[in-house]
């Protein structure tokens, strides 16, 4: 995954072939939670703005929100995690992804850390 993106508030932003952006919790985010119980994600279709709430997580520990480091429209939602979201604990940066994006400038991407700032980020931690 050497071109994942990730933020300082610890989401990943994987691009696809498509053009699309699919964004979810680093394993550092989902230790720091602790058990997921719960993920509320947008709808599909919805407009998100950078630095507007996207998601929310529950977790035994705390809630959190999600916000967008990027613009653009949800093109698709992980469902599953209605249903499962201790997913996000088991696989985050796989089958625990929270959105995919279609971002209104793509470049953005490559203003967010690369894999070797995030690590230093977390040896600051």
């Amino acid at each position: 995954m050497n071109d994942v993106r990730y933020t300082d508030d610890h989401e990943w932003l994987r691009p696809e072939d498509d053009g699309t952006v699919t964004m979810g919790i680093t394993e550092y985010a989902q230790e720091q939670l602790g058990d997921i119980v719960f993920v509320e994600l947008p709808e599909a279709g919805a407009t998100v703005a950078a630095g507007e709430e996207a998601c929310v997580i529950e977790s035994v520990k705390a809630a959190a929100e999600i916000r967008m480091p990027l613009s653009g429209e949800v093109v698709a939602v992980n469902d599953a995690l209605a249903d499962a979201p201790e997913t996000v604990n088991e696989d985050p940066l796989g089958a625990g992804w929270f959105i995919r994006v279609r971002p209104d400038a793509p470049d953005d991407l490559a203003a967010l850390r690369d894999q070797a700032a995030y690590d230093e980020l977390l040896g600051t931690l």
